[in-house]
C-alpha cells in the first residue's frame, strides 16, 4: 500500500515539472495579442540555458570512442617506439662493449692448410687484396681466404722484396734486375732494368716505380702494369756541385706511390759542403705536374737537418708519412701541386718498429717508464693521436691491419684493438711467420713455413 502512495506522489512530482506549450505562451507574451513567435523563442532560450554551458553535442558524442580508439593506438605505438628504441641503445652498447673491451680467452681453428715439403725453406708473407700473398726464392702464390691458391707464379730471385697496393703487387729481385707485376688474376707483366734494383713500389693501378742504384747516384725508372718501361727518370747524385737545384739532387732512400700513381714520395740525401742533407720530396706525374719543373712540387728538408728519413708511404691518395729517427712527420696531397705537412710528432726515445695500414701508423719505442718496457702509439692518417700503450711483451713482428694491431713473436702474439685494448694472447705450437686479421673481427689468419690457420678467437 505504501509503495502505491510513493508511486502516485512521484508521477504528480513529474507532472509538476512538465512544461506545456501554455505556459511558453504566457512566459513569452510581448503586449501583442496571438503573437506567440516571441514567447515561444524566449521560451526555448531560457530551456537551453537550462542546460550545462559545456554538454557535448550529440556529433561530440559520436567521436569520443574515435578519439579513445586513436589515443589508445597512438600510446601503444609510442611504447613500441621507446620498447624498440631501448633495444637498439642496448644491443649497440653491446656491440660497442664488445668491440672495446671484451677479451677472447678460447680459440678454434677454422681451417688449415699443411704445405708440402718441396715448399719448405725461405718464405714469406704479405697482406695482398683481401688476402696473402706468399713469395719465396723460387716463386709467389696468391691465396685466398680458405687456403687456396688462386694462382702461383714460378721465377728464380736470390732476395725477392715485395709491395704491394690494392689488388697488384710488385715482386723484384733486390741487387738483380728483374720486377714481376702480378694483379689477383694472375702475372701481367715483366720489367727488366739495367742497374740493381734497389727498392720497389707499385700503385693500384699497376704503374711500378723502382729506385736503381750505382756507387754515386740513383735513378727512379716507371713502368706500365705489362712491364713496358715509361720515359720518367728521376735521377739523383750523391755529391752536390753547387749549381744543381736543391730539390733535383739526392741519393734516393725510399720512395712510394700514391694509390692513384699520380704522386711520388721520395727520401733523398746527398753531401754538400762536408754536411749530410736530408730531404723528401714529392713529385706529380699526372697533367697538371707538366706545369712543374721536372715535375717536383714540393720539398722538406729544415725539419731533417738533425736527422734521416729511412722509410715514406702513402697510406691513400691524400695522405702520406715519412718515419725518420727522431720523428713522425704526416702529409697532405689535397693540394697535388702544393703538398704540405699537417702534422710533425717529435719522438724522444729510441724507435724500435714503425708499422702502418691505409688508416693507421704506429711505432713501439723503448719507454722511459719503469713500469714498462716498451710503448706503442697509434696515430690516423692524418696525423691524429689513436692511443698510447704501455707493454711488456718480447716482440718480434708487428703489424696493423683493419684496426687491428699484432704484436707477435716466433710461437705467440698479442692482438690489440684500435682503442689500445688487449683483445687476445695466446701461444702456437709451430713457428709463426705472419698474422693478419680475417674477414670477420674475431677471426686472424696466422702462417708459418710449413703451416697457415685460420683461427676463431672467442
Amino acid at each position: 500500500m505504501m509503495s502505491d502512495i510513493n508511486r502516485e506522489f512521484k508521477k504528480n512530482q513529474l507532472r509538476s515539472r512538465i512544461i506545456t506549450t501554455e505556459d511558453l505562451g504566457r512566459t513569452g507574451q510581448t503586449g501583442a495579442a496571438g503573437d506567440n513567435t516571441g514567447g515561444l523563442d524566449s521560451s526555448l532560450s531560457n530551456f537551453k540555458r537550462l542546460r550545462p554551458a559545456d554538454a557535448p553535442t550529440n556529433e561530440e558524442l559520436a567521436e569520443r570512442p574515435i578519439q579513445r580508439a586513436h589515443r589508445k593506438v597512438l600510446r601503444r605505438r609510442a611504447v613500441i617506439i621507446i620498447v624498440l628504441l631501448a633495444l637498439l641503445l642496448g644491443a649497440l652498447g653491446g656491440i660497442y662493449w664488445y668491440q672495446r673491451f671484451f677479451r677472447f680467452e678460447n680459440t678454434t681453428v677454422v681451417w688449415e692448410r699443411q704445405f708440402d715439403r718441396t715448399e719448405e725453406g725461405y718464405s714469406a708473407y704479405v697482406r695482398y687484396g683481401d688476402n696473402l700473398l706468399k713469395y719465396s726464392r723460387d716463386g709467389a702464390s696468391y691465396i685466398d681466404g680458405s687456403g687456396n691458391d688462386v694462382w702461383i707464379q714460378s721465377y728464380e730471385m736470390n732476395n725477392p722484396i715485395v709491395a704491394v697496393s690494392g689488388d697488384y703487387a710488385a715482386i723484384a729481385d733486390q741487387q738483380g734486375n728483374d720486377i714481376y707485376i702480378c694483379s689477383v688474376s694472375g702475372l701481367q707483366g715483366i720489367a727488366t732494368t739495367v742497374l740493381p734494383i734497389s727498392k720497389v713500389s707499385v700503385s693500384s693501378r699497376g704503374m711500378v716505380a723502382a729506385i736503381l742504384e750505382d756507387k754515386t747516384s740513383t735513378e727512379i725508372n716507371y713502368f706500365q702494369q705489362d712491364g713496358t718501361e715509361m720515359e720518367i727518370y728521376i735521377r739523383g747524385l750523391l755529391e752536390s756541385d753547387g749549381n744543381q737545384d736543391d730539390w733535383g739532387i739526392g741519393y734516393s732512400l725510399d720512395v712510394d706511390l700514391s694509390p692513384d700513381g699520380n704522386m711520388l714520395m721520395g727520401s733523398y740525401f746527398s753531401v754538400q759542403g762536408g754536411q749530410l742533407r736530408n730531404r723528401v720530396a714529392f713529385y706529380n706525374f699526372s697533367e697538371v705536374g707538366k706545369n712543374a719543373l721536372n715535375r717536383l712540387v714540393g720539398g722538406f728538408h729544415e725539419i731533417y737537418e738533425n736527422s734521416m728519413v729511412a722509410r715514406v708511404a702513402y697510406l691513400n691518395d691524400t695522405y702520406s708519412v715519412a718515419f725518420a729517427d727522431n720523428s713522425l712527420s704526416f702529409y697532405s696531397s689535397k693540394d697535388e701541386m702544393s703538398p704540405e705537412m699537417v702534422k710533425l710528432v717529435p719522438i724522444e726515445e729510441e724507435i724500435c718498429s714503425v708499422f702502418y695500414d691505409d688508416e693507421y701508423v704506429g711505432i713501439i719505442v723503448n719507454s722511459a717508464s719503469g713500469e714498462y718496457e716498451y710503448r706503442m702509439d697509434l696515430y690516423r692518417a692524418d696525423g691524429g693521436q689513436v692511443f698510447s700503450k704501455g707493454f711488456n711483451y718480447e716482440y718480434s713482428h708487428v703489424d696493423v691491419d683493419g684496426g687491428m694491431v699484432f704484436l707477435y713473436n716466433q710461437d705467440s702474439c698479442r692482438v690489440y684493438n684500435r682503442y689500445g685494448n688487449l683483445k687476445y694472447e695466446g701461444t702456437f705450437d709451430y713457428q709463426v711467420d705472419k698474422i693478419t686479421r680475417g674477414r670477420l673481427p674475431n677471426e686472424i689468419i696466422v702462417t708459418g713455413p710449413q703451416i697457415m690457420q685460420k683461427i676463431m678467437m672467442h
